[in-house]
């Protein structure tokens, strides 16, 4: 293509089209790099939990003294020593198992005047959404080990209102501030996920990384390639359109 022909295309250009085309683009590259900081995320995280497994369990002070300490207390193992109130339960909502739906059952245990969530498993619930299943909560003293899980802040759509609550609480999230107003001390803010090793509490089904790195990566490569096929089609879009366009032949 010669120099004027190209300074010719470059002055029929649509430059509205060409901002949304670059916007769009860059987008979509956006979303792949996020999605493959995901991947890269997840991987460290992986081979973190896999060091672990060859770690003793920490003490809740020990885990409390890191987390002051701006250490990465995720996943940690911790083992614990406390008495479990089994007057309040919770029920975490819309939690499946091999297609089933149910709900993840979650008590309180104190160690040395120190209050924590525990997430005890999975229990199976009723398609009749007004009837809760019937569970013996976990109570007097025990010794448990489990691992820390920090909460993850989705989407909230609406507040949940806890005025006047009925037991076992069924609920759509953990929000650790609003449950603390039920017990006589702050609540940790964090999970215990009990060990599945633990003959105590319900199924444990659980998997520390929902979706694995190769997924996240599958997602980069779909972003990538679609915003490559989107700026290559506007690209021939815009070619065709140029060399198509009638041209106006001023007559003197």
């Amino acid at each position: 293509m010669k120099f004027a022909d190209f300074r010719e295309y470059f002055n029929q250009l649509n430059w509205f089209v060409v901002i949304i085309t670059l916007l769009v683009f860059s987008g979509l590259i956006k979303l792949g790099f996020w999605q493959t900081a995901r991947a890269i995320e997840k991987e460290q995280r992986l081979s973190r939990i896999s060091d672990y497994k060859s770690q003793d369990a920490l003490s809740l002070d020990e885990v409390l003294s890191l987390q002051s300490s701006n250490e990465n207390i995720n996943d940690l193992p911790v083992k614990i020593q406390g008495a479990f109130n089994d007057e309040k339960v919770f029920l975490l909502d819309n939690q499946t198992h091999n297609g089933r739906l149910g709900y993840r059952v979650l008590q309180v245990i104190t160690d040395n005047d120190r209050a924590v969530l525990v997430n005890l498993g999975w229990i199976e619930g009723f398609i009749d959404r007004s009837k809760l299943p019937e569970i013996t909560p976990v109570s007097g003293a025990q010794k448990i080990t489990g691992h820390v899980r920090l909460i993850e802040h989705g989407i909230v759509l609406s507040e949940e209102n806890y005025k006047n609550p009925s037991w076992p609480l069924r609920i759509q999230r953990i929000e650790i501030d609003k449950f603390s107003r039920f017990f006589a001390q702050k609540l940790l803010p964090f999970v215990i996920y009990l060990d599945t090793k633990e003959s105590l509490g319900f199924e444990k089904n659980w998997r520390p990384i929902v979706m694995p790195p190769e997924k996240h990566r599958a997602y980069a490569f779909q972003w990538f390639s679609l915003a490559t096929a989107w700026m290559l089609l506007m690209i021939s879009a815009s070619v065709w359109f140029i060399k198509n366009k009638p041209k106006n032949n001023n007559k003197n």
